[in-house]
């Protein structure tokens, strides 16, 4: 704790990815000395001379930070040893049956536990099902002969990490903690009040963890019901849009959420399936999460449906059609495509017989089908070349003014061309 309060530890984090490597320099920031390790050597030699794909990250601060040998990177965990905080920042995936993958937060900490020491406080971020700190870490840690809150701290607090939001970051989202112990949660305290203005302690680890899965819980139930009220919306002749807009005019009672192409990215898409894989080992079941999953799940084929609609009624057909996809990651203006709803969509229409290319200033590139698929330049991209432009990721660089000149048709699952006031016939939305 004098060490935190003083700014001569080091904290090490492991994982330098879109939650890993900005929360890294912000300890860096602080005036902390900062340890980043990844198992990933290119892109730890790609870090080390401050090149980075994270798009939350300020490039020249990055160097900056390297040249003053506040942040260094590495991938041997035996720099754990030289460090007084450890920050678990890995991926929690689901496996091929759609259960809860920690087997990237097991073999981190096996390898932490092997330079355990006293004294050592350790932190687990990664997202996971209510108990993992506890009935995984904590034994892991434990075979090392110390006593968790005695020789050791150990605590959970849940990333909210919101990649592309220019608003907010580390710095002014409040951090959750909750440790094995009081004293963890003490330590855990004292260590993210370095980087964030407000720290909220819960009564222990298992708690932190149910408050992230209930936070995208919230957010992937009312964003399945929602699309569900699109498409019911639309066999009613409804625009869902300007009935969400008049709903959001009421002052209290009402969080407005809105349609789009099915859900992606890390959190919202896979938390509650851990949530409710936990529930279902207590012999309990949420179905609220199941058939919120469903209705998302089932968005991008709902898509699909209305591109062949839509080119039906111009006298065309999905087999080859040639379709250009505006946008292929999960959200604007990022470059993730974690179970980005747009990878669906292009391989369903290409395998009903679609002709497509994709336009995304944010994804160089995509494995699709086994193939590498590139994105088109902005100086190749022509969209009166195409039957139909379909906009799946509304990034803010495309030129809707533009798109809506030269483009035959437009499907517009965002409704941005009418955020951005342009209307037209032959632009079609949820």
């Amino acid at each position: 704790m004098r060490k935190l309060n003083t700014k001569k530890g080091t904290v090490a984090v492991i994982g330098m990815g879109y939650v890993g490597l900005p929360l890294g320099i912000a300890f860096a920031r602080a005036g902390l000395s900062v340890i980043g390790i990844d198992i990933n050597p290119r892109k730890i030699s790609a870090l080390q001379r401050g090149v980075t794909e994270v798009e939350d990250v300020q490039k020249g601060e990055l160097k900056s930070l390297i040249a003053k040998k506040s942040i260094k990177f590495s991938n041997d965990y035996s720099a754990v040893s030289k460090c007084n905080a450890v920050i678990i920042c890995v991926p929690t995936p689901l496996n091929k049956l759609r259960e809860p993958d920690v087997s990237h937060v097991i073999d981190s900490v096996e390898k932490i536990s092997c330079h355990l020491k006293k004294g050592h406080l350790i932190v687990l971020e990664s997202t996971t099902y209510p108990g993992t700190t506890s009935e995984v870490v904590l034994p892991i840690l434990e075979n090392s002969n110390l006593k968790c809150g005695r020789d050791f701290f150990l605590c959970f607090s849940p990333e909210r990490i919101d990649p592309g939001n220019p608003v907010y970051g580390p710095s002014n989202i409040p951090k959750v903690v909750g440790g094995i112990t009081k004293k963890c949660t003490q330590l855990g305290k004292h260590l993210y009040e370095n980087v964030t203005d407000q720290v909220v302690c819960v009564s222990g680890a298992t708690t932190a963890e149910m408050s992230k899965l209930i936070e995208n819980t919230f957010r992937v139930v009312n964003i399945g019901l929602v699309n569900e009220l699109a498409v019911v919306s639309e066999k009613m002749g409804i625009d869902i849009w300007e009935a969400i807009d008049a709903a959001s005019t009421k002052p209290f009672g009402y969080m407005p959420f809105y349609p789009g192409p099915g859900i992606g990215g890390h959190c919202i898409g896979v938390d509650p399936i851990y949530l409710s894989w936990k529930a279902k080992v207590h012999g309990q079941e949420i179905r609220f999460i199941n058939l919120a999953s469903q209705m998302n799940t089932e968005m991008p084929i709902h898509i699909v449906s209305r591109i062949g609609q839509y080119l039906n009624d111009e006298g065309k057909s999905i087999r080859k059609a040639k379709i250009l996809l505006l946008g292929m990651s999960y959200k604007k203006n990022i470059s993730d495509v974690r179970e980005s709803p747009g990878i669906y969509i292009y391989e369903n229409l290409e395998q009903l017989g679609a002709k497509i290319d994709f336009y995304d200033p944010h994804v160089r590139q995509l494995v699709l089908s086994n193939k590498i698929r590139k994105s088109l330049s902005s100086k190749r991209v022509s969209y009166s070349a195409y039957d139909i432009v379909i906009l799946l990721a509304n990034h803010c660089t495309f030129n809707y003014k533009k798109i809506a000149k030269d483009a035959k048709l437009i499907f517009d699952t965002r409704n941005e061309f009418k955020k951005q006031r342009i209307i037209s016939k032959k632009i079609k939305t949820l």
